[in-house]
């Protein structure tokens, strides 16, 4: 069994998420409730769980304050919050796992699969959430965090050549010539970099604009990387490098 802590100043969604847990997640044991930060923070040290499934906006002392009291995270941790799409973002840059509410019975599932073979956050990716959630110029990190069997990396966007789908996997092709395979879809990676400049040139590739060297016409239109590497452009792709670039 797993034992769960629940920890979110609203009562109602704590008994609900104990409810869905029951129903959803059998092999879960919710061994507290918790309806403050202190509260969540005391019974974490006591009981020692598997997993805590945390709000981050609590009063006194919110999600990341009581995070801070905690000498070693053991647990896994998944946020519960009702964050905006910019937050969202946030948490995917930071590979930091996360519920928005109301919860979903699948995702739910799915989160609690995860953290049942993963181990407690790096300190840099709470960091990293932190300032991005609560600091005030809204702007995303110039790293984001790539998760891996037994830890997390932390890779400059910059650095990113371009990205590669290998089915449910995405690997990372980068400029000191690491590879990183990540257990994200290019789909998912595609939703968290295409605003840092970014673009999705085929159904397999999504490329970093700013290590664009050549684009090559002809019957099978490609792009030359940084690296020396050629990227197919898709027909139907071509238009949006055009609106990118101005040119072609």
């Amino acid at each position: 069994m797993l034992k769960a802590i629940i920890i979110d100043d609203e009562p109602d969604c704590v008994k609900l998420l104990a409810l869905q847990l029951k129903m959803y997640c059998p092999q879960v044991m919710v061994a507290a409730e918790c309806t403050s930060s202190e509260d969540g923070l005391q019974k974490i040290v006591e009981l020692s769980p598997g997993i805590v499934f945390l709000d981050i906006e609590m009063p006194v002392m919110n999600g990341f304050q009581m995070l801070e009291k905690l000498s070693d995270i053991q647990f896994s941790l998944v946020f519960v919050t009702a964050y905006d799409q910019f937050a969202v973002k946030a948490f995917r840059f930071s590979a930091l796992d996360y519920l928005l509410k109301p919860i979903d019975g699948k995702d739910l599932k799915a989160a609690v699969q995860k953290a049942e073979n993963r181990l407690g956050p790096d300190k840099q990716q709470l960091n990293m959430l932190k300032q991005q959630v609560q600091g005030t110029d809204r702007n995303y990190p110039d790293k984001i965090a790539l998760p891996y069997q037994n830890g997390v990396t932390f890779a400059y966007i910059k650095t990113i050549i371009y990205c590669e789908s290998k089915n449910n996997y995405t690997r990372f092709h980068t400029t000191d010539s690491q590879q990183y395979m990540v257990a994200k879809t290019l789909g998912d990676i595609q939703e968290v970099l295409e605003e840092k400049n970014f673009l999705r040139v085929h159904r397999q590739y999504l490329v970093n604009l700013d290590h664009i060297k050549k684009y090559v016409r002809g019957e099978g239109n490609y792009l030359l990387m940084s690296n020396g590497q050629s990227i197919p452009v898709a027909r139907n792709q071509k238009e949006r490098l055009i609106e990118r670039f101005g040119w072609l």
